[in-house]
């Protein structure tokens, strides 16, 4: 018997995104900056509100600081840079004139007619042309973004499948929205429309998923699903300019029930600074998966005024140095746990997690720039593991850079280009920006146009990079398949998901 269930789109009122279009334009003529006001970012505190209608644009991984960085740097022939956007030209879907092929309906999960394959191809297709444009100037590429997002809104209804549904949802829900806000300005660019799509077909099936877990029980998914769903949530949230959702976000970060909050995906910190990453027991890759989904969440919410970075005594930090050191072959504390499984009324069984799993120190992932960067640059913290790795990585490239198979598109990408930061042009804040409305006063380099210059880990259903298949059973109708490590046991029985106290912070 199956628990999942196919989500059906819910109408959405989109008088917000209309108000917001509208003032936006308003502002520009004017040529005000509209500043948060007492619904501003709370920094640091125990709750993080967002002023309705006060998102940065663009905000999500990329500000107009970062792209007008890019732009400079590429222009200027800056060593990383240069690296990272020759990764960035070299890659088959940054070429002007992708055609795209959108579908009516979305599958993803053994048992269906999968083709959400064409949908994460066309994804990294307008983002890469959109930042591409940002950097050149080269308005084809920018044309080529829009155009391939409005195939998309005037065409996709409904995302269906297995379990793998929710996967779909937050991982391309992500990547959508953030191929979106680079190009939001645009002309042509049907943006109304974008966001109804975002509204309406992938932000349900995560805000779902939080919610319900699939009618599963909370710890029967790792915490990738879980970060996939927030992340999601977060950033449609802050394309539609909707407080609520990425209000939600930011809570579940801190405080939610189910394995990808930031206590439950970070469960023990150890006294010499490092902090175990839960799904090290299970595999490298899911791992590596985890770490960039989380700094993609922390980044984008950064970008609006709100610091996850720092939460909970730069908790994240610790857990990104566990998996950097692990990854690179370093011995890795690992603190034995036990999860249950299955649903109510369906199965249940038990899944052991006991020391940390084996892992291939090439395995590379586009996910160690960003973080990096932020802990040791913004923030001028130390984090020797985060700096090695990163420079082993480099220069990170993106979709279609890491194998043909979901996996090698899980994120973005081109972080040597995008977050390298120098100690030259490294003057920020150490707190999170003061959410603005940075696209009201555009400068030359407006998010209207680009500043001017010269003309994974493995996704839950596919394996790491060299492989193919699933690394595991997913859904609650079977038992997860162990991933060749020796480290995973399954057992009958009713036992929650435990921890060993020693070590845990409170």
């Amino acid at each position: 018997m199956r628990t999942d269930r196919t989500l059906r789109s819910q109408p959405v009122n989109q008088d917000s995104s209309g108000r917001s279009i509208s003032r936006r334009e308003a502002l520009r003529g004017a040529g005000a900056v509209a500043v948060a006001g007492a619904g501003a970012a709370v920094l640091g505190g125990a709750s993080t509100a967002v002023a309705a209608d006060a998102f940065a644009h663009p905000g999500l991984l990329h500000t107009r600081a970062d792209l007008d960085r890019m732009a400079a740097k590429v222009k200027a022939g800056t060593g990383q840079w240069k690296a990272g956007f020759a990764k960035l030209t070299a890659n088959s879907h940054a070429r002007s004139g992708w055609q795209a092929n959108p579908q009516r309906t979305v599958y993803r999960g053994s048992g269906t007619p999968e083709n959400y394959g064409t949908l994460y191809n066309d994804i990294h297709a307008a983002y890469q042309n959109a930042l591409r444009w940002h950097i050149t100037g080269e308005t084809a590429h920018a044309d080529t973004a829009v155009a391939i997002l409005n195939a998309w809104s005037g065409r996709l209804t409904a995302l269906d499948g297995s379990a793998d549904r929710f996967l779909a949802a937050g991982l391309y829900g992500y990547q959508f929205a953030n191929a979106a806000e680079l190009v939001r300005d645009h002309d042509g660019f049907e943006l109304a429309r974008f966001q109804k799509m975002m509204l309406n077909v992938f932000a349900p099936v995560s805000e779902d998923f939080l919610t319900n877990h699939n009618g599963a029980y909370l710890t029967n998914y790792w915490a990738n699903w879980d970060l996939t769903a927030l992340a999601c949530v977060l950033a449609v949230g802050i394309l539609c300019d909707d407080r609520a959702k990425v209000r939600r976000a930011v809570t579940y970060f801190k405080s939610g029930q189910g394995m990808g909050s930031v206590r439950n995906a970070i469960p023990v910190v150890h006294a010499d600074g490092l902090a175990e990453w839960v799904e090290a027991g299970r595999d490298q890759g899911h791992a590596l998966l985890g770490v960039g989904l989380m700094g993609t969440v922390c980044e984008m919410a950064w970008n609006q005024g709100i610091d996850l970075y720092g939460h909970d005594d730069n908790r994240f930090l610790k857990g990104a140095q566990y998996v950097a050191k692990w990854s690179m072959g370093g011995d890795v504390p690992y603190t034995a746990n036990t999860r249950k499984k299955g649903a109510p009324g369906v199965w249940s069984g038990t899944e052991s997690a006991t020391r940390a799993a084996d892992v291939d120190p090439t395995m590379t992932r586009p996910i160690w720039a960003m973080i990096s960067n932020h802990y040791t640059k913004r923030r001028g913290l130390s984090a020797p593991y985060l700096t090695r790795i990163a420079a082993k990585a480099a220069p990170e490239g993106g979709g279609g850079d890491y194998g043909p198979n979901s996996g090698g598109y899980d994120q973005l990408g081109f972080g040597t280009l995008a977050f390298t930061r120098e100690a030259g042009d490294t003057a920020e804040s150490t707190k999170a920006p003061t959410p603005t409305r940075t696209d009201a006063a555009p400068s030359a380099a407006s998010s209207a146009g680009p500043a001017t210059s010269p003309s994974a880990s493995a996704s839950e259903g596919s394996r790491s990079q060299g492989g193919s298949g699933d690394l595991a059973v997913t859904g609650t109708g079977g038992v997860a398949a162990v991933a060749g490590t020796g480290v995973l046991a399954i057992a009958g029985g009713l036992i929650a998901l435990r921890r060993r106290q020693a070590g845990t912070r409170p």
